[in-house]
This record gives C-alpha cells, structure tokens and sequence, in this order.
C-alpha cells in the first residue's frame, strides 16, 4: 500500500525519489518546490476542518 501511494505521488510530481546503489539499497524522498507551495493551503484546510467539527 505504501509503495502504491509513494508511487502515484512521484507520478504526480509532488515528490521526487532518488535511490543509491548501495548494500542494503537506499532510497530516499523529498517534497518538491510545488508540493512545498500546497502546505499553506493544506494548512488552511486542516483549520478549518478542526474549527467546523467543534
């Protein structure tokens, strides 16, 4: 299920994901520059999610 989800989002372009060629392998994932730009809003969202459920 994980590495559906991590698939699909590097698909999306909202994460990058690089692997190293090393025993045991390493794989590493960060957000990029436009998933950085969709926390605020996210943020936003979350906010008034918890505001409209009190």
């Amino acid at each position: 299920m994980l590495a559906s989800s991590l698939k699909e989002l590097e698909a999306d372009g909202l994460i990058l994901r690089t692997q190293y060629n090393e025993m045991p392998l390493r794989v590493e994932y960060e957000l990029t520059p436009n998933t950085n730009s969709l926390l605020p809003i996210l943020g936003s969202l979350s906010a008034w999610g918890k505001n409209a459920s009190k």
